[in-house]
């Protein structure tokens, strides 16, 4: 236990080091990048995470392997060697197809009669899931565009596994998640403060992370609906289908990054009214969309098991976004309009 506490007395120090010395700095001036924060922040916050994660999984080789590959992708964006969305995204797909073969991580239930036939399919069954898999790890790279956002949601979806006893021993033990818990906590105040960010890296780690987590225990608790799950990581895999399906009817590529995410949003409107400083709008804006998302996930885990009830609440969720964004969307262009 006492390498546990210097672990996190060596992040909060490190940290503050690669503050002070200005290195492995964010900013590089991209449109979309600064919308929210124009400071130099180091994108330390994925080393940090990757450690204790590979420590829970020491007798998991394969597993290690692949988080740490998939952590890698990031870091060479966030490090602009690999710069090219396409060429991310190439190599994301290799690592999560490869990863669910090998594991054989298959989603094996829908509820539905018909699709359910499908997914007897082997091939489609490992298509789908890693395209589910993909998303996830690309939506959460897209929400960790505020302060704590991505950190908060994760453990938001990782205390409720745990309150609904979801996470077996097979998967990884009850009290390896107390000790994570307490490092998620330390970098969500870092993050605040503008000490350090995650970055891509930490991004795709987390993702990947939530993702092998959700599925592993879709497949050891077949009572509980997989609407559940998905109910679980909607915000980050809807934001990331609604910003594929908003560039394309634009006609804009869905791999390069822009400034119209909701979240994004929401910050210019926070900004906008309430005359804020950056740090406070983004953090503002990052607790609000952590509020929403607390309440839609504490609902839907008071019926775990109900289909139709999850279902319902999935739609209401979505409308819900759809709504709040095209609202928003509105503001943030007659105040553009305005100041032309």
């Amino acid at each position: 236990m006492i390498f546990y506490y210097i672990y996190l007395l060596f992040i909060l120090c490190f940290a503050l080091f690669l503050k002070k010395k200005g290195l492995f700095l964010n900013y590089s001036g991209d449109n979309h990048q600064s919308f929210s924060n124009e400071r130099n922040i180091p994108l330390s916050g994925g080393f940090f995470l990757i450690f204790p994660v590979i420590f829970f999984y020491l007798d998991n080789l394969i597993f290690i392997s692949f988080l740490i590959f998939i952590f890698l992708i990031g870091f060479f964006s966030d490090k602009k060697i690999l710069v090219s969305p396409k060429k991310r995204f190439f190599f994301q797909i290799i690592c999560i197809i490869s990863f669910v073969i090998i594991t054989d991580l298959k989603i094996v239930s829908s509820r539905i009669d018909l699709f359910d036939t499908i997914l007897n399919n082997q091939i489609f069954a490992y298509f789908f899931s890693s395209f589910c898999l993909l998303i996830l790890i690309n939506g959460s790279n897209f929400i960790d565009g505020l302060n704590g956002l991505m950190i908060s949601y994760s453990l938001i979806v990782i205390h409720t596994l745990m309150s609904l006893g979801l996470i077996s021993d097979l998967i990884i033990f009850d009290q390896y998640f107390y000790l994570i818990i307490p490092v998620f906590l330390l970098l969500l105040i870092l993050n605040t403060l503008n000490i350090l960010m995650i970055g891509d890296g930490g991004a795709y780690l987390l993702g990947f992370f939530l993702g092998f987590l959700i599925i592993s225990s879709h497949l050891n608790n077949p009572n509980i609906s997989p609407y559940f799950y998905i109910s679980l990581i909607w915000y980050p895999c809807f934001e990331n289908l609604f910003s594929i399906l908003r560039k394309l009817n634009k006609k804009f590529s869905p791999l390069n990054p822009d400034n119209k995410h909701l979240h994004q949003l929401l910050y210019f409107f926070v900004k906008k009214k309430l005359s804020l400083s950056t740090i406070f709008s983004n953090n503002l804006s990052s607790a609000i969309l952590i509020f929403f998302n607390f309440l839609i996930i504490y609902i839907c885990s008071l019926k775990p098991g109900s289909t139709i009830y999850q279902v319902n609440f999935i739609f209401f969720s979505i409308i819900f976004y759809i709504l709040s964004y095209f609202v928003l969307k509105k503001f943030y262009e007659l105040s553009f309009n305005f100041k032309k």
